[in-house]
Order: C-alpha cells, then structure tokens, then sequence
C-alpha cells in the first residue's frame, strides 16, 4: 500500500502542472504558519496557556483558527466566523425560495451566494472579535483597552479572518483541493507533533508504553471506520426507458443515483458541540457576576456540563445524531430526486414514478442515516473514553479534527486522482 502511494505521489510530481499546483499549495501554507506565529499586543501568555488547557470550547475555536488562537495571533479567529456564514446560508437555502433558486443556478449562483457569505462573515467576525476580548478579559489573559486600542484589536482580528478566507481561494484556485479545508487540515495537523512529543516525553518518564501504544491502535481503528462510512454507499438502480423520435431511439440503459451513509459529514459535529458548550460557557460568564446565588447557578451549570461528566455527553450524542437527521433533510430532497427521475424518464424497479418515488427514496434516506448518524455519535464522544481507558489526554485531537483530516485527505486525494485521469486523456487527445 506505502509503495503504490508513494509510486502515486511521484507520479503527480513528475507532472509540471501538477507539480506547480503542490508548490503553491505548500507556499500558501508556509504562509499560514508565518501568520499564525504573528502575536497580537498585551496579552498574558501563561494565562492563556492555562485556560486552553482546560476548556474544550476554546479547543474547538483554536482548531478552525489553525492553531492561532491559543498563540492570540493576526489570524486568532481563523475561519469560524466563514464557516458560521457558510451554514447559516446553508439554512437559508432550505427555507427561503430565493436562495434556493441560487442553488440551482450554477457558476453564477454559487458566486452570488459567495458574495453573501463573505458580506455575513464581517458582522459575524466583529461580534466574535468583541466577545472574545471579553472572554479574555474575565480570565485576566488581556487587560482593559481603551476604545480605540479595542477598535484596533477587532480591526485587526477581523482583517486576519479575511486574509485566511483570501488564502483559501488562492489555494483553490491556483493550488490541489479547497482551500477553506485545506487551511483547517494544516491548523489541526500543525498542533499533533509537539502533542505527540509531549506524550512520548511523559511515557518515558514512567507512563505505560501498553496504554501509548492502545490509544495508537484506537486512533487507527477510528481513522479506517471514519474512511469506511465516509466512503460507504448504496448505488440504488434508475432505468430508463428508450424513446423513439422519428427513425431514432433515444435514451435507455441504467444509471446509478448514490446514497451515501454519512451525507452530512463534519457539519453535525460542529453545530452540536457550538450547543453542548454554551451550559458551561455561560457559567463561565456568569461566574464573574457580584450576586452569589447567580454565581452559585453558574457553577452548578458548569459542573453539570462538565466535559468528561455523563451529562454533558449523553447530551452531545444526542445532539449529534438529531443534527444529522436535520442536515441530512437539507442537503436531500427526495421530492425533488423523484421529479427529476420521472422527468428524465426514468423510474427505479419496483415503485411507481412521482409521490411513490419520493417515499420510497425517504425511507432509504433515514434507514441510511441511522446507521451514519450514530457513527457520528460515538466519534464525538469516543475522545473521552479513550482518554479514560489510556489516560492520555496530552493529544487533544477530537472527533471533530479527526473527520476534518480523513475527509481533507480523501478529497485531496481524489482531486490528484482526477487531475492525473485528465492529464492522461490530453495526452491521448495529443497522440492521437
């Protein structure tokens, strides 16, 4: 397997305009990191490294940003305020006719839908901004500003999120992959080695070698069934019958529609986590009040919530898979499948064309999701108990970054693929 991907990648290489494409992806990363080691003034980095350590909704944050945020560099909000952006369209084009009309309009629409998203992403980047200076604030990792050393800050958050975004799109457009993703995969990726050293350290000092080496063995295990559901699929079968116009026959033959486990991929993850952190969150805010039975209230909400306690997964779980339902019922629509089908001609053996076609497409829907649903579920949570079965916990690598890395790499993969597929075809278009 090693030997074929490495005869794969030396394959791309030897390819100019492939070779070209990695180049510039690698120099727009370069330039990332570069970025992500720019600090911002006044900030107190012991502090900071202390509440990191112990607050997963921060944990979260730090991973879109690429690392930056647990720095407070340029880039510290990294592309969050974007993705916000990008799922609150998402939404919108499941509810409002107009943007679902974008949808289906193409290279236009979807550049439309861009402009919107990017218009979202400033109020959104600013909100952030100021709610993380006061989050700062309250845990004494900033001190107070004056208002325009406070407009700077936002400015200068702000400008690094719209900076990331503009990488991104240079890296789609002159480099392998999408850029967005490929931004997110480098923030999560840069964070293991020093992890992964840090965990070895501590094992030579008297850690169990057995438990390294199962939480290895784990990850493995974790990392092959996530490409397994990612790539899990059922190809249901669409006939289509011949018509005759004239003296000639048109259409006929089968054709495939794919229903895939897991159609919602890493998105129910993040919504579900974005709820399950606010309990302790707002205690958190709360905590600093002067009252003392609010300031009780917040630190039995907070201790509820806790992140290794039962209630705080039993309800992440749950939120997980009532997330992959709903976003699932956004991006299928077997209403608009079973037309399309029956427009075309075609219908699928056993069930009646039109309202029949749409049921019968639910039902597959939802026997499929159960199934990807619950696999999300137990990614989410997997982290903590396998933190408690092997007691390392230096390696904060989630179910969130871990879908994010074996989805990036898969779509990279099969992005090289295709450029080679195409490469091959001109050549033969040349020779011949």
């Amino acid at each position: 397997m090693f030997k074929k991907l490495l005869s794969f990648f030396s394959s791309c290489w030897r390819i100019k305009d492939i070779r070209k494409k990695l180049l510039a992806t690698l120099g727009f990363l370069v330039v990332l990191r570069f970025l992500a080691h720019i600090p911002l003034p006044g900030v107190n980095r012991e502090v900071l490294k202390t509440i990191f350590s112990g607050n997963q909704f921060l944990g979260l944050l730090n991973i879109f940003s690429g690392g930056t945020l647990a720095n407070f560099s340029v880039t510290a909000l990294g592309l969050a305020p974007y993705i916000n952006a990008s799922i609150i369209f998402q939404l919108l084009g499941f509810m409002f006719p107009y943007f679902e009309r974008l949808t289906h309009e193409g290279e236009e629409g979807r550049r439309k839908i861009e402009r919107y998203t990017k218009l979202a992403t400033l109020p959104l980047a600013i909100f952030q901004s100021l709610g993380m200076y006061a989050l700062f604030k309250n845990q004494g990792v900033i001190g107070g500003l004056s208002p325009v050393l406070l407009a700077s800050l936002v400015a200068s958050l702000t400008a690094g999120t719209f900076i990331l975004i503009w990488l991104g799109n240079l890296i789609s457009e002159y480099g392998v992959g999408n850029g967005i993703s490929l931004l997110i995969f480098a923030g999560i990726i840069s964070q293991l080695p020093q992890d992964f050293a840090q965990t070895i350290a501590i094992v030579s000092q008297g850690g169990s070698w057995f438990n390294f080496f199962l939480f290895l063995a784990l990850s493995l295990a974790v990392v092959a069934g996530i490409i397994f559901v990612n790539e899990a699929v059922r190809r249901l079968s669409v006939h289509y019958a011949r018509r005759v116009q004239g003296r000639k026959m048109y259409g006929g033959g089968v054709a495939y529609l794919p229903l895939r486990l897991n159609q919602a991929g890493v998105i129910p993850i993040i919504f579900a986590v974005s709820v399950v952190l606010l309990p302790s969150m707002l205690g958190q805010f709360l905590g600093q009040v002067q009252n003392e039975g609010i300031r009780n209230f917040a630190q039995s909400l907070a201790a509820l919530f806790a992140p290794e306690g039962f209630t705080y997964n039993f309800v992440y779980f749950l939120l997980v898979v009532a997330f992959t339902f709903f976003y699932t019922m956004i991006v299928f629509n077997p209403e608009k499948i079973a037309e399309t089908i029956q427009k075309n001609g075609g219908f699928i053996p056993g069930v009646r064309p039109g309202k029949a076609t749409a049921n019968y497409l639910n039902y597959l829907s939802l026997r499929l999701t159960l199934p990807g649903a619950i696999f999300l579920g137990v990614v989410a949570i997997l982290p903590v108990f396998t933190q408690r079965l092997t007691g390392i916990g230096t390696i904060a690598l989630g179910g969130t970054g871990t879908l994010i890395i074996v989805s990036v790499v898969l779509e990279t993969a099969k992005t090289l693929e295709s450029m080679m597929e195409a490469r091959g075809y001109e050549k033969f278009l040349e020779n011949y």
